[in-house]
């Protein structure tokens, strides 16, 4: 009768397409490409950056094949979801919103939002109220854009595809101000066309629209392999792989 039973389960596992834990050999990374210094091409056309050197760090850790997909950022869950790659490594805050539709690893990182402005600028502050009247702008569809349209009411918001479109618009006087991370937006800063502008100083981080940090977005069904990346995680963090990729990018710890 046992075995009759055990049997039966087994039949209705099948129908129900359970299927055994994946055997994970190679991990596909999607990322974005076009936001230094945690993600960019390089002159030979090639990912570079923060993200892709921890992506490398872990993978090597997991003792798997790393494969990189370069992904715009409007499309970069729905791509996670339609199976083009099985990990997001692309500086994605961890909030709410998003774990309805993807699972997160632990923090791998964490840095403020930040407002930039013209050298000429009045501006001293970074508040609501200092910033009414004002045109600010921000890469769509990220934490900065949501937490700008729903606090900053007094002021026009214009959201652009690439970090870069935001800035280059700020460097040409279109806008008043640019929100994005501050990390992000001092790498900028230093180069010839963020010659233009200066730090306004950073924004509040509340942890409702900037989450507790970037972490690595995984598909609902791929629990083990959000395991093994936690425990890639940990470990980095305390062989010191991990504060060798940082002291690399900054001088600062990003943890």
């Amino acid at each position: 009768m046992i075995k009759r039973m055990f049997a039966a389960a087994l039949m209705v596992a099948a129908a129900f397409g359970v299927a055994e834990a994946k055997e994970w050999t190679k991990v596909r990374i999607g990322t974005e490409g076009a936001y230094p210094p945690f993600n960019y091409f390089d002159s030979n056309n090639e990912l570079q950056g923060f993200d892709v050197d921890i992506a490398k760090a872990l993978c090597a850790e997991m003792k798997v094949e790393c494969e990189f997909v370069a992904q715009d950022w409007d499309g970069i869950i729905p791509a996670l979801l339609a199976n083009k790659y099985d990990a997001i490594i692309a500086s994605m805050s961890i909030t709410e919103e998003r774990m309805k539709q993807v699972d997160f690893t632990a923090k791998y990182y964490s840095t403020p939002p930040a407002l930039i402005a013209p050298k000429d600028t009045a501006l001293t502050e970074t508040s609501p109220e200092a910033l009414a009247g004002k045109t600010i702008g921000a890469q769509s569809a990220t934490t900065h854009a949501t937490f700008l349209e729903d606090v900053y009411k007094g002021s026009t918001i214009k959201l652009y595809g690439t970090q870069d479109e935001a800035n280059l618009d700020l460097a040409s006087g279109r806008l008043d101000a640019v929100a994005a991370d501050s990390v992000v937006l001092g790498e900028w800063l230093k180069t010839a066309d963020g010659g233009c502008c200066k730090m306004v100083g950073a924004m509040k981080n509340d942890p409702k629209y900037f989450g507790e940090g970037a972490g690595i977005a995984v598909r609902k069904e791929d629990g083990d392999l959000k395991e093994m990346i936690n425990k890639a995680l940990a470990a980095i963090l305390a062989n010191g792989t991990y504060k060798a990729i940082n002291d690399k990018y900054f001088d600062f710890s990003v943890y």
